[in-house]
């Protein structure tokens, strides 16, 4: 084999491997989309319809079809432009590597011991809250216009900002590894039509960026107190306090450490063999 066939095949396999990369932060970011969802079906359905079309020789369904594919991507982008721009935003935000810190063991547990403090706190005064941390995705756009902190992760700092009347107890934390980085942020609420009406503000918010982006929201309800984790698209409302610590646990685990348990655990079965 030659150098130069080799260099042909290497320039082939990056060209796909860029083609598949693109495919799939955009298919990952559009699947805790709703709108862009809804518009990959409507594509999907318009397909199907020009094929059956072809098949049965439909000719004015055909006709209307080729305006439809002449005229849909310009109108698709003219309708759906905050669709897509928060799409393409959301790629733009991504870090291959991530951008967050990671905590270790101890940093992680201390996080989440203040963190359930301030939760059972807020939940038994039936104080509201919202805190948000971030991880791959930046939150930068919803840092810049709020009150920097930069201080650590305390329950006494979490409890007194959303304490009534404070300055700050309107909008929401954001937590940057063990740091409190701002307060009162404002976030986009969810569009999601089959998002239950009894849901207020501060829940539509937290599904609102767990949707946009793959933080962890934390929701204490003013209204009755009950504590809910929104993350990946899909809020889970009315946890125990239990459930609450072990979900959020869970989710601030680092991907390497769980992949390092799985390769462990398999070795000890390979032992035990």
């Amino acid at each position: 084999m030659s150098l130069q066939t080799m260099w042909t095949l290497l320039t082939k396999i990056i060209d796909i491997c860029v083609v598949w990369l693109l495919f799939y932060y955009i298919l990952k970011n559009i699947k805790n989309n709703v709108k862009m969802i809804l518009i990959v079906k409507g594509v999907i359905l318009i397909l199907i319809i020009e094929l059956i079309s072809k098949l049965f020789n439909l000719y004015t369904v055909g006709v209307i079809l080729e305006y439809i594919f002449e005229w849909g991507p310009l109108a698709i982008i003219i309708i759906f432009q905050p669709e897509i721009r928060g799409v393409l935003e959301s790629i733009g935000r991504t870090q291959l590597l991530g951008r967050h810190k990671i905590l270790t063991v101890d940093e992680r547990e201390k996080v989440v011991c203040e963190i359930m403090e301030a939760v059972e706190y807020l939940k038994k005064n039936r104080i509201g809250a919202l805190i948000v941390i971030e991880r791959d995705i930046s939150l930068q756009e919803y840092i810049e216009p709020a009150t920097k902190l930069y201080a650590d992760v305390s329950s006494e700092l979490l409890s007194n900002i959303f304490y009534p009347n404070s300055p700050l107890h309107d909008g929401g934390v954001i937590i940057q590894g063990d740091k409190i980085t701002c307060a009162g942020s404002v976030f986009k609420t969810s569009m999601d039509p089959n998002l239950s009406k009894k849901l207020g503000t501060r829940h539509r918010a937290a599904l609102g960026i767990a949707e946009e982006s793959d933080a962890i929201a934390l929701v204490v309800s003013e209204e009755n107190g009950r504590i809910s984790i929104a993350c990946n698209g899909d809020i889970e409302y009315n946890l125990s306090t239990d459930e609450f610590r072990m979900r959020l646990i869970e989710e601030l685990k680092p991907k390497v450490e769980v992949f390092y348990e799985a390769d462990k655990e398999e070795s000890e079965d390979d032992l035990d063999d």
